[in-house]
């Protein structure tokens, strides 16, 4: 199991690549939900998304061996930049199977760092099936998104600077996909601040999460899960997964949001912030938009996963909203 010692020793060996990102107050939330409501930016954060967090805390705590051996992995996007952004920065080689649906700029993202680029399947759940049979084939080290321990320390120093930047916090609320950010953000939270609720947040494309935790197992992907432009979230939990069981453990509740709620958000904070932020990291902003009356008089944190959108998408919802 992560430990609190784990995300603190994470956060000492990131600190070259990752960069602590903004906890600001949002005005316009604050006012809408009658609390204190304040994002963490990690659209700011290198390759614009919290995943380098985990993804450099993995790659450098792998042997001569598996750095030889060269990685794999699958991804909707914002993983595979941090393994090809993180392999590039440490000198070997990177393999990245992405659907075939996955957003153009989280693409060209991944080939600009000079990874293997393979688009595979029509889902997330297609695309991780494939990156462990090219991990087997080719003797490739298979790396999960989320179901890594040093993964999920990486991701969970988020955790440590919320409590930092606002140790008056009441409520951490956080996207929710594979569940390996909610898991460390949970322990590091949780431990340290027992009252504080931690939220998550899917969309009802792709419930999972939600619908693993109703049912006390994790239950299988969709088969055929219907689009949303939040594909970050997207996607199913491998068996035995450790998030699962962290989520069990110390996340409150997870909840979902609808479609056109993260189309608003997107809109909103852009709007309002000047935020450019893709449909993934929005899901937390949709929930509040979603219930606005139920955080009355607390202080919130919202974190913001990421900002890599398509720019024909990004005007696209600017221009229906408007």
């Amino acid at each position: 199991m992560v430990t609190l010692k784990n995300i603190q020793q994470a956060q000492k060996t990131i600190a070259p690549y990752a960069k602590p990102t903004p906890l600001t107050r949002s005005k316009f939330l604050s006012e809408l939900c009658s609390d204190d409501v304040f994002l963490k930016l990690e659209n700011q954060q290198v390759t614009h998304s919290f995943k380098i967090r985990g993804v450099i805390n993995k790659l450098l705590n792998l042997s001569p061996e598996e750095k030889a051996r060269g990685v794999v992995t699958a991804s909707a996007g914002n993983h595979g930049q941090a393994v090809a952004y993180g392999a590039q920065k440490l000198g070997f080689s990177a393999k990245i199977v992405v659907p075939t649906n996955t957003p153009k700029i989280k693409v060209e993202g991944i080939k600009q760092y000079g990874a293997d680029l393979l688009l595979f399947g029509e889902t997330y759940s297609e695309a991780e099936k494939k990156a462990k049979e090219v991990a087997t084939q080719e003797g490739c080290f298979y790396i999960s998104p989320y179901n890594d321990e040093l993964i999920v320390a990486g991701h969970g120093t988020v955790g440590l600077e919320i409590l930092k930047a606002l140790p008056t916090v009441d409520v951490v609320i956080v996207p929710v996909g594979g569940g390996g950010l909610i898991s460390g953000i949970s322990i590091a939270v949780k431990i340290q601040r027992p009252n504080v609720q931690v939220i998550g947040v899917q969309s009802e494309a792709s419930p999972i999460m939600y619908e693993s935790l109703k049912a006390g197992k994790i239950v299988p992907p969709h088969r055929h899960e219907p689009y949303t432009i939040a594909e970050g979230l997207s996607g199913g939990i491998e068996k035995g997964s450790i998030t699962f069981t962290i989520a069990q453990q110390y996340v409150d509740e997870v909840m979902l949001v609808r479609e056109e709620s993260i189309r608003h958000a997107v809109y909103l904070l852009w709007k309002n912030e000047k935020q450019v932020v893709e449909g993934s990291g929005v899901a937390g902003v949709a929930m509040l938009l979603e219930n606005n009356d139920s955080f009355t008089g607390q202080t919130v944190a919202v974190v913001v996963t990421g900002g890599n959108i398509d720019d024909s998408l990004f005007k696209s919802i600017l221009a229906s909203e408007e």
